[in-house]
């Protein structure tokens, strides 16, 4: 019987250290390399606005992070999330935090947002179809990246995975690495000298 007690105390210490070593991986972070807003004045979001997307965004880039374990697919999509609200709001507090934290190895802790993922997926998807009926080159690319968006955090959002599909279809992939990894823009030829 004390044999028994003992070798059940062995394996439940083994596997708390077992779950200690999963949840202390390291694990490696990209930042976004943003050298200015892929956004223009054009785009139309109010600041106030543009700020308060933000950072549902990056709570919820955080927050995915967190419930994934710093899994490679998380890491993927809050890098995503985390660009698009830092194109949205360059300097939002939220988005800078996150980004920063996940840059030192830190998963950020369970932030409490506005919105359950549910609802801001709603969010996105309704202002992504606003922006799609103003038109214009800005409202259209944010237009796709909310939408897509609202069908991966929502799939049983049939409103917003049909939306995507058919973003997809008429347009292709949408091309992440235009908010995830810009090229930056080209230095200004030096003035000739005649």
């Amino acid at each position: 019987m004390t044999r028994t007690w003992q070798a059940a105390a062995l394996a439940v210490s083994v596997i708390g250290m077992l779950h200690a070593e999963e949840a202390a991986k390291p694990f490696t972070w990209d930042p976004p390399k943003i050298h200015r807003s892929l956004f223009s004045h054009e785009l139309g979001m109010l600041d106030p606005e543009r700020d308060e997307y933000a950072t549902n965004l990056a709570v919820y880039a955080a927050n995915r992070v967190a419930m994934g374990k710093a899994s490679p697919a998380a890491l993927e999509d809050a890098r995503r999330v985390i660009s698009l609200a830092l194109h949205l709001s360059p300097r939002n507090r939220k988005a800078v935090v996150v980004n920063f934290q996940l840059s030192k190895g830190l998963i950020p802790e369970d932030a409490r947002g506005d919105y359950a993922p549910q609802t801001l997926a709603r969010l996105l998807l309704t202002r992504g179809q606003l922006l799609e009926k103003q038109g214009g080159a800005d409202n259209m690319i944010a237009a796709r990246a909310f939408v897509q968006l609202a069908a991966e955090m929502d799939p049983k959002n049939e409103d917003a995975v049909y939306a995507s599909e058919i973003h997809r279809l008429d347009h292709g992939k949408l091309d992440w690495t235009m908010f995830t990894d810009p090229k930056p823009e080209p230095p200004p030829e030096p003035e000739r000298i005649p």
